[in-house]
């Protein structure tokens, strides 16, 4: 997903290459590959994986700035989409994942069958993904916020790249996102049109919201764009146990998805502080907001944010070190 880049330190832009050239062309298994820098055995060296919407930054920055500060250790950190974020995790590659929104094929791959990967934990912050219209439509169009409506206003949310169908927004193709499948199954007169990131989606959706034109979005929370944007979820039908496991046919809302931590198996058993640590580490909605603004609005370096934070949070903090 469906979501400020951190700077990655030399060794891990060369991961980067090497994870793209390994993962992107059906290369052999490597989930037993070592790492010269992750999983060293010994070092004070911990390897983190970054997603690229912020609140998975924000999540990795005041990890870093912990394990840097507190524990003395170096962390890495390594932007990977999603999926590949998995078989880099079981290969060792990085250490952990704080963030991740759901991926049941890649959990059963890896912590089930080949059991190269363990869970760390609840991140404490509920993930959900909906389609969402500017507040200030939706009072002036209350009916727009049931799905069986939105072909009444399919003009509305048309615009030059929707092929004459209205346009239903998304981010990055990476992102998890039944949005193709829903405009099909739902009989929607809708075209999915890709801003291609997190932050041109916002650039987009800042710019309708300044000209006060409609629009129709995939988007996610928890987010900090709400507070500057107002926006409000359009009901779809309610989610069942079961409803989105074939993904040609899911015609059903999204999960509200409690956002979980995984870990390299042999980082989690022989980790030792930073394990610890990284499974403890558990915090609110409104704290990786926090920092998330920080960051986004603020324009802080995302260690600075993290130790803005750090100094004004130390009673929640002190719980996740290690006794």
């Amino acid at each position: 997903m469906a979501r400020t880049r951190l700077a990655a330190l030399a060794a891990a832009a060369t991961a980067t290459v090497a994870l793209t050239a390994l993962t992107g062309c059906g290369a052999a298994d490597m989930t037993r590959q070592a790492s010269p820098y992750a999983d060293a055995k010994g070092s004070r060296t911990v390897t983190l994986s970054v997603q690229s919407w912020v609140g998975a930054q924000a999540n990795v920055a005041v990890a870093q700035y912990l394990l840097e500060h507190e524990l003395g250790y170096r962390v890495d950190t390594v932007q990977i989409d999603e999926v590949p974020a998995w078989d880099a995790l079981s290969q060792g590659r990085v250490d952990a994942i704080l963030e991740d929104w759901g991926h049941p094929e890649q959990e059963k791959r890896y912590v089930d069958d080949k059991e190269t990967i363990k869970p760390g934990g609840e991140l404490g912050v509920t993930g959900h993904i909906g389609w969402f219209v500017p507040t200030y439509f939706a009072e002036q169009h209350p009916d727009v916020t049931d799905w069986k409506n939105l072909n009444k206003y399919a003009n509305d949310f048309r615009t030059a790249e929707s092929g004459g169908k209205g346009q239903l927004m998304d981010g990055s193709p990476s992102y998890v996102t039944n949005d193709k499948a829903l405009v099909k199954n739902l009989g929607l007169d809708y075209q999915v049109v890709f801003a291609g990131s997190e932050a041109a989606q916002i650039t987009q959706i800042k710019q309708f919201a300044k000209e006060k034109k409609p629009f129709l979005s995939y988007w996610y929370k928890p987010q900090w764009l709400f507070e500057k944007v107002p926006m409000t979820e359009v009901k779809l039908p309610e989610h069942q146990e079961g409803c989105d496991a074939d993904t040609e046919k899911v015609a059903c809302a999204y999960p509200h998805t409690p956002l979980r931590k995984f870990l390299n198996a042999r980082f989690a058993d022989g980790g030792g502080d930073a394990a610890a640590f990284l499974k403890k580490f558990r915090w609110t909605t409104e704290m990786q907001n926090d920092v998330s603004l920080m960051i986004a609005e603020e324009k802080l370096a995302p260690q600075e944010a993290a130790a803005r934070w750090v100094k004004e949070n130390e009673a929640t903090w002190r719980t996740w070190l290690p006794s």
